[in-house]
């Protein structure tokens, strides 16, 4: 697998994406587009994105969600700052945001105004939930997994737990993205942009649409996951020799004699109660500490090797930071080197390390990193020298406040 950009012209080369955007919903659409070919270019309050500046849970935002991006760092409250807003606006395919309702309608951003600056704009708003009853709450990720069905699925009983990541934030994002692909196909027949809409809510609906369905066939309400009634019948994490812990799956009739003729269990093989897997489902309650029982002494290492050896699904469990170091990962290029900026870093320095591509390849080649995470306001010139600002009209801009100092 070859690592960077891929020879020929990536799909959005060519295509200029305009973005307000914070967090890690808006800035996913964006990744998204400009990781395969767009001009992404990230208009940032002076004060710069919220996430170059969290901690905990949120340090690697900034850094993730916005690379293959320009940063312009303005005023946008202020007139000056508007009509530089309004002219780059005019030379877009695409306006993303993801800010609350109304917001960008009062500093003159909304679809409205700008559709009718440029007819060809897609315009694309990433909200907490599609217009509806619902609309004017404030949702966050973890709002929305526990409205929505998902951290009730995910947690023990009386116990709901939002998923471990960002997962609606990143899937709205790519949904928004998704439509933003969709109106620009659609503007190739009809010569004009729309308004696309991705949200929050609707996002883990979708999630969680399996087990809507599941109640709807079946009549039964689904379990949680840790107590619910498994499709397979080994399909669960082992404590095995050390206290190390590794996920085991066997899920077809195939699968379970091999396992059994590699572990040697002959009786558990012939037994008749366990000839199918739905028998064994039934027999879990039994034949599982069987089966703990018999693997607690081994070391992991050989349970992944045998199951390695005869194509069993199984899993060591690992831990994110691990990830960066993944052999698979570093082989196939999954991973690139990236430069976090210092402003975006936590650590007030740049920081040399290694972030996770788009999970695709296109005719054998990943979408790579042409451009790092930007400096807030880093390309701030160059955008309005290329919209036909001169030397002397940024200094202005930046004597009277719109834009960063200069050396910042």
């Amino acid at each position: 697998m070859s690592t960077g950009t891929a020879a020929q012209p990536l799909p959005y080369e060519g295509t200029r994406v305009v973005e307000f955007t914070h967090m890690v919903m808006g800035p996913t659409c964006g990744l998204v587009l400009g990781d395969l070919g767009a001009e992404v270019i990230k208009v940032e309050p002076l004060q710069g994105d919220a996430t170059r500046r969290l901690v905990g849970s949120g340090a690697g935002f900034f850094s993730v969600f916005n690379r293959n991006k320009k940063s312009l760092a303005l005023d946008a409250k202020d007139p000056r700052g508007k009509e530089l807003v309004l002219r780059l606006v005019g030379t877009a395919d695409v306006f993303s945001e993801n800010f609350k309702p109304g917001t960008m309608d009062k500093l003159g951003f909304g679809y409205a105004a700008l559709s009718q600056l440029n007819p060809r704009l897609v315009y694309v708003s990433h909200k907490g939930f599609l217009p509806g009853p619902y609309e004017h709450r404030t949702a966050l990720d973890e709002v929305v997994q526990m409205m929505g069905g998902l951290a009730y699925m995910t947690g023990p009983e009386g116990r709901p737990l939002r998923a471990g990541t960002s997962v609606n934030d990143i899937m709205g994002g790519m949904f928004g993205a998704i439509g933003a692909m969709a109106a620009l196909a659609a503007r190739e027949r009809t010569g004009r942009g729309q308004e696309v809409q991705s949200a929050l809510f609707e996002n883990n609906v979708f999630l969680v649409a399996q087990h809507m369905m599941q109640f709807a066939v079946t009549g039964k309400a689904p379990a949680p996951m840790p107590s619910r009634i498994s499709a397979w019948a080994v399909y669960d994490v082992f404590t095995v020799a050390g206290g190390e812990q590794i996920f085991l799956a066997v899920v077809s009739d195939t699968q379970w004699a091999l396992f059994c003729d590699a572990f040697g269990l002959p009786a558990l093989k012939t037994d008749p109660r366990l000839a199918s897997n739905n028998l064994r489902v039934a027999a879990r309650e039994w034949m599982l500490p069987l089966l703990r029982e018999r693997l607690a002494g081994l070391p992991a290492a050989d349970i992944a090797a045998t199951f390695e050896r005869h194509g069993l699904p199984y899993a060591p469990i690992t831990r994110p930071q691990d990830l960066l170091d993944d052999p698979h990962l570093l082989a196939t290029g999954g991973l690139a080197p990236v430069t976090v900026p210092a402003d975006a870093s936590g650590a007030g320095r740049e920081i040399e390390t290694r972030t996770a591509l788009l999970p695709l390849a296109l005719d054998g080649q990943r979408l790579g990193v042409r451009e790092p995470p930007p400096a807030l306001g880093q390309h701030t010139d160059a955008l309005l020298h290329s919209l036909g600002y001169l030397d002397g009209d940024i200094a202005a801009l930046r004597e009277a406040g719109v834009l960063l100092p200069a050396g910042r």
